[in-house]
């Protein structure tokens, strides 16, 4: 359990990689630099086969699982896109990052789990402390005009939550079928292109080398890991300990001097790290109880 949590966590780590290095990709408009950084992702799947042994899968995917699989992938996505073009990116970046919460409380729903008062605690610790990154410490200006930006956003959120606790229900599916999710993703995303944007293409070796970054770590081998960790570890600390995405990069963006350290970055760290810890109380410190099977 602890391991497969750890495993998980992982994703949130290479998560933090992500605005960084969309920073260094350019211009490349968002569909299609996700169409490119999922084709990337698939590659990375199909390595990962070569490299372990792994089979094909002989098993009968249910439709449900394609339909789990694609849609939260793509519509995550698709709706982040959609709410950072109709709504200011900090009051629309907030919203999205209520996936982490929603995880948590809705693992209460989720069969063999245990909604604990540490969870939910550890899951608002670390949205305040998202809330201190975000909006850098100044005030949240929401207003009617971006409803529907907030709408997509709001949305966004749902699809990402839906997906890691629905991929729980499917436990017995392995994780490589995150191979096919992604270039579903990566065709969608290019034909979304094809209907609405520009092309524009990395100009430098070094835009493209962002790309490929972003191809292999938050857009690629993340996800892979994300799906073991939802399927086999503590989805209330993976929920919880998510908070830490935000953090995590906006302290890479530091260290490459992209920005400055603050106040309330340091409130920030300790609210989202206080967080995580209690939420993970039991696990850290002992007491975590056997937990039930999760079936297919």
């Amino acid at each position: 359990m602890g391991r497969a949590t750890l495993i998980g966590f992982s994703a949130v780590a290479m998560w933090a990689l992500l605005a960084l290095l969309t920073d260094a990709s350019g211009s490349v408009p968002p569909f299609l630099l996700s169409a490119i950084t999922f084709t990337i992702g698939t590659g990375v799947g199909l390595v990962a086969r070569l490299v372990t042994g792994t089979a094909p899968e002989r098993q009968k995917i249910p439709p449900q699982v394609w339909m789990v699989g694609i849609v939260g992938l793509f519509g995550y996505h698709f709706f982040y896109f959609t709410a950072l073009r109709n709504a200011p990116a900090v009051e629309a970046s907030l919203i999205a990052y209520l996936w982490p919460l929603l995880i948590v409380l809705g693992s209460a729903l989720m069969p063999g789990e245990r909604l604990r008062w540490n969870h939910i605690a550890g899951a608002l610790l670390g949205l305040a402390g998202t809330v201190l990154i975000v909006t850098k410490g100044g005030g949240l200006a929401f207003e009617s005009r971006y409803l529907f930006g907030y709408a997509m956003a709001g949305v966004c959120a749902f699809f990402w939550s839906g997906y890691s606790l629905l991929s729980r229900r499917f436990a017995s599916v392995p994780t490589s079928i995150v191979t096919w999710f992604c270039a579903a993703t990566a065709l969608l995303s290019f034909l979304c292109h094809l209907l609405l944007e520009e092309t524009v293409l990395p100009a430098t070796a070094g835009q493209w080398l962002a790309v490929v970054g972003l191809g292999l770590m938050p857009v690629g081998a993340a996800f892979y890991t994300w799906d073991h960790g939802v399927k086999r570890g503590n989805i209330q600390i993976l929920g919880a300990a998510s908070y830490a995405a935000p953090l995590l990069s906006t302290l890479v963006l530091i260290f490459a001097g992209f920005a400055e350290p603050t106040l309330n970055i340091l409130a920030a760290c300790a609210l989202i790290t206080g967080g995580a810890v209690l939420a993970a109380k039991s696990m850290l410190f002992g007491g975590t109880r056997p937990r039930a099977k999760v079936e297919a």
